[in-house]
């Protein structure tokens, strides 16, 4: 499908009425059984060095400028670090992810977390482990990746023309450049972004490109949990039916590519989860970084009652 016919194709996605709306979802469906069957797959993440982060995304409790109250705490120790996979790893959970707030992991704790992965990575050379430390050196992500890092994250979050009016800090140009980076030293890459925070169905489409053109392997869909005291606290831009129809324009534009159901889930698309798993292949579950997410057993009743593969235990 040329450009401008697949801009065209997103933006009927979005302007769809119920009718046309359940043609589209059909066709998404199609394209998620066609390249991941009934598998579904599952991630964990750990909020492995919290807050004081000196970026001002307008979204994210974690910038210090907010002065949000919450837990703030330096890189864990090495013990908790592994405690934390490995906890995650026995619940049968795919993928388990460290993920250390501030814009970039200082040289010094991305040598704890590496000697942490290659511990885990000799016990069972199997393990799916993944890092979102910000916008590290090609020298860092070199060193994780010979310590046995698959997989790294780092979301663009929204187009290039829309990043600035969400975080002033920061370069969306740096943030592109760190998956690239991540792609050069040979790890597989996971990114997306964020939605509700005030982007157009344009943001969305030049999300879509250019998360196409990098060939990401997996792309995490974020969907906005307002945090009072942030400058989005009040924002009100999301639907469970608009939610669906953000994934749903993701897998049919890129249909080989992991759609992950990620942050704020519960709270946005509310009784339209279980429809998302006929779009989304993945799911990250347990805990986020700053809220709280489901019991693992609601998750798993929630896959088992839609006849879904998954590995996750209790």
């Amino acid at each position: 499908m040329r450009n401008c016919n697949l801009k065209k194709f997103i933006y009927n996605i979005f302007e769809s009425n119920n009718k046309e709306f359940f043609k589209y979802l059909y066709i998404a469906f199609k394209l998620r059984y066609l390249f991941y069957k009934d598998k579904v797959e599952t991630c964990a993440i750990a909020n492995v060095k919290s807050g004081k982060c000196s970026s001002d995304c307008k979204f994210c409790a974690q910038a210090s400028i907010y002065n949000i109250p919450i837990r703030t705490y330096p890189l864990l120790d090495k013990e908790t670090l592994y405690r934390q996979a490995k906890k995650a790893f026995s619940h049968g959970i795919d993928r388990f992810s460290f993920v250390a707030s501030g814009i970039k992991l200082s040289k010094k704790d991305t040598v704890t977390l590496g000697k942490v992965i290659e511990q885990l990575k000799k016990e069972n050379s199997s393990l799916k482990i993944c890092a979102s430390l910000g916008q590290i050196s090609k020298q860092q992500f070199i060193f994780l990746k010979e310590s046995g890092l698959d997989r790294y994250h780092h979301n663009l979050e929204t187009s290039k023309y829309f990043y600035p009016f969400i975080s002033t800090k920061q370069r969306w140009e740096d943030r592109y450049k760190t998956i690239i980076l991540a792609k050069e030293a040979g790890l597989s890459v996971c990114s997306g972004g964020i939605f509700g925070i005030g982007e157009t169905k344009e943001d969305i489409y030049f999300l879509i490109e250019t998360l196409k053109k990098a060939e990401v392997d997996s792309i995490p869909i974020n969907f906005l949990h307002p945090v009072k005291g942030t400058p989005l606290e009040n924002a009100k831009n999301l639907t469970p039916l608009k939610c669906l129809k953000i994934l749903i324009a993701f897998r049919i534009a890129i249909p080989k590519t992991q759609i992950r159901i990620c942050g704020g889930r519960q709270l946005n698309l509310k009784q339209l989860q279980p429809l998302a798993l006929f779009v989304a292949d993945s799911i990250m579950v347990g805990d986020y970084l700053t809220t709280k997410g489901r019991d693992l057993i609601e998750d798993l009743n929630m896959i088992n009652q839609l006849d879904f593969e998954v590995n996750l235990t209790i």
